[in-house]
């Protein structure tokens, strides 16, 4: 992917009421951007509208957009394999490569042939995201990608996505859990009251985020679970 990807100025509007009232948004090849935020600020909404789900947006293709919604969840027996195997799609194929490839990745591949519904949420959540994987976009959108997951599986699904962005692709997730967005993305996008008002680094994006979360910002000296595998965390 070479060109930018990128949201022309609009309002948004849901059930005839404005809900994004002036809102353009551009992401770069290799950037891996958290959307942050309080409920109702409008993070998912921006997240439907970058896929080209609401009337005034423009249409994506699905074989370059992939878009996992928040809490997304299969409702019939299939395998995890069947359920990666969806990705494919938006390309009218069945290749097996890009799925057994999605399932590696997201550390699902012993899950095979077990029924998605037998699983835990955790590892139904990665079934999900194994399907946007195998459907090898230039874009994924994924709405809070790690709910569902404990802390370590959180940061290593945050990491993978960070490597994918690493490789090129544009990464653009809802996150409420700021600590995973400082640790791994690149950008910060901060929502309060349908705008943005902040759209920079993480580190520099966080006193916006404290103001829109009603907290206050600084240290905590108190001891806190870290990342695996030694991943750093930022001073």
């Amino acid at each position: 992917m070479e060109e930018v990807f990128s949201l022309p100025p609009t309002a948004i509007s849901l059930n005839g009421r404005v809900v994004l009232p002036d809102v353009t948004f551009a992401a770069q090849p290799g950037e891996f951007v958290a959307i942050c935020g309080p409920n109702g600020a409008g993070k998912s909404t921006l997240l439907r509208a970058l896929a080209g789900l609401l009337p005034e947006t423009p249409p994506r293709d699905p074989r370059r957009v992939a878009w996992l919604p928040q809490g997304a969840h299969c409702a019939w027996g299939l395998t995890v394999a069947q359920v990666a195997e969806l990705g494919r799609i938006p390309h009218r194929d069945r290749a097996r490569r890009p799925v057994t490839d999605a399932m590696a990745r997201c550390g699902i591949e012993a899950l095979h042939d077990h029924r998605v519904d037998r699983i835990s949420g955790g590892e139904a959540r990665r079934a999900m995201l194994a399907r946007v994987f195998a459907t090898e976009p230039d874009v994924l959108l994924l709405d809070e990608p790690t709910a569902d997951l404990d802390p370590a599986a959180a940061h290593v699904i945050m990491r993978l996505l960070r490597q994918t962005a690493d490789a090129g692709l544009v990464v653009i997730v809802v996150l409420h859990a700021i600590e995973l967005a400082v640790t791994h993305a690149t950008r910060m996008v901060v929502m309060q009251n349908g705008r943005i008002v902040a759209d920079t680094s993480p580190d520099a994006a966080l006193p916006a985020a404290a103001a829109a979360f009603g907290m206050r910002l600084g240290r905590d000296p108190a001891r806190r679970l870290l990342p695996p595998d030694g991943d750093a965390v930022r001073p």
